[in-house]
């Protein structure tokens, strides 16, 4: 229950950050999901780095925030289609681009919570 109540909470966050990327941008980047994945990635390193104790301690709590929230509100399938979609439709600088920002910028940001933990 737990990780389907974070992951519904994680996917309107996700859903809501799309609706105002789609608001104010209109380029081939996809910068949605690049911006959801990044807030997820942060949200997680904060709370594995402030909640770390409390997470291992409390199943259900690292099943909420960690599972739930960021598994919902980051999205790889979505990443992945439109990393393929921009290949498929001649775009491939902005897909190597898509790939090359997300794995660092995600990565980095998780790396750098944990890595001060």
């Amino acid at each position: 229950m737990a990780v389907f109540i974070g992951g519904g909470l994680g996917s309107v966050l996700r859903f809501g950050i799309s609706e105002i990327v789609r608001h104010y941008f209109s380029g081939n980047f996809p910068l949605a999901t690049f911006i959801s994945n990044l807030l997820s990635c942060f949200l997680l390193g904060l709370m594995v780095y402030y909640l770390n104790d409390k997470l291992q301690q409390q199943q259900l709590l690292k099943l909420l925030l960690v599972i739930g929230v960021c598994g919902g509100f980051s999205t790889f399938s979505s990443f992945s289609y439109e990393t393929v979609t921009l290949f498929k439709d001649g775009n491939a600088m902005l897909a190597v681009a898509n790939v090359l920002f997300s794995f660092l910028a995600c990565f980095g940001i998780v790396f750098y919570f944990l890595k001060n933990q």
